[in-house]
């Protein structure tokens, strides 16, 4: 009873105040009908990474099997959170009612950042940019594993032709999130043949942007373009 009481306080000041009133811990015990594995599943998350990712990330990262078993959860809950959480990548990722205009590699980052920052893998991205530099649409070019992944230059240029695109910029991820950020050999050479194959084909390669979290490196930034 004492359960239900605190979901229905939780309920309330959603219907109130609005969603933005209610804890993340809250949000989930509405979700899942259940106070207490709300809590656990949120803090014993967190407590697994020793704190370098907030719990919410961590959930967003799981799959079926280890949110399950984490959280002590049964199908349904599982089901029900896993869907919360796919409805709101979806919002987060679909297509853009304003154009985005991207003036600076910390604009790069902030957009990459939606498609990145929770990917348990390595992907890689290109934004497909018009000739005043707003963004046409993302493509995900590639996703790897958790340490790398293989990245086709014939395809991001085919992609950047296909949307008639006059500039492009790259994106990928490093699920590690070590810090710093940092541009490995490979990713240098990567860079290196993109920037080669936009000129012949005259396409401006505008960045290559690596995403760690809520940090980036940028070689732009870096002088490395």
């Amino acid at each position: 009873m004492a359960k239900d009481f605190r979901i229905a306080e939780s309920m309330e000041m959603l219907q109130n105040q609005g969603s933005k009133a209610v804890t993340t811990e809250d949000l989930l015990a509405i979700i899942l009908g259940n106070k207490e594995k709300a809590a656990r599943l949120l803090y014993q998350e967190q407590t697994l990474f020793s704190g370098q990712k907030d719990g919410l990330t961590c959930i967003a990262e799981e799959d079926y099997d280890g949110l399950k078993y984490r959280g002590g959860l049964s199908d349904r809950q599982t089901a029900q959170i896993l869907a919360a959480i796919e409805i709101g990548k979806r919002i987060a990722y679909g297509p853009q009612s304003v154009c985005v205009k991207i003036t600076s590699p910390c604009d790069a980052a902030a957009y990459l950042q939606k498609y990145l920052k929770h990917e348990p893998f390595e992907n890689f991205y290109v934004l497909l940019l018009n000739c005043k530099n707003m963004v046409i649409r993302a493509k995900k070019i590639s996703e790897g594993s958790s340490t790398s992944s293989v990245v086709s230059i014939p395809r991001v240029l085919s992609a950047a032709i296909t949307a008639h695109a006059t500039a492009i910029l790259v994106g990928h991820n490093h699920p590690s999130m070590a810090q710093p950020v940092t541009a490995s050999a490979e990713d240098k050479a990567l860079s290196r043949g993109l920037e080669e194959a936009c000129q012949a084909i005259g396409i401006s390669f505008i960045d290559h942007v690596i995403i760690s979290g809520k940090n980036y490196f940028s070689f732009k930034e870096k002088g490395l373009l």
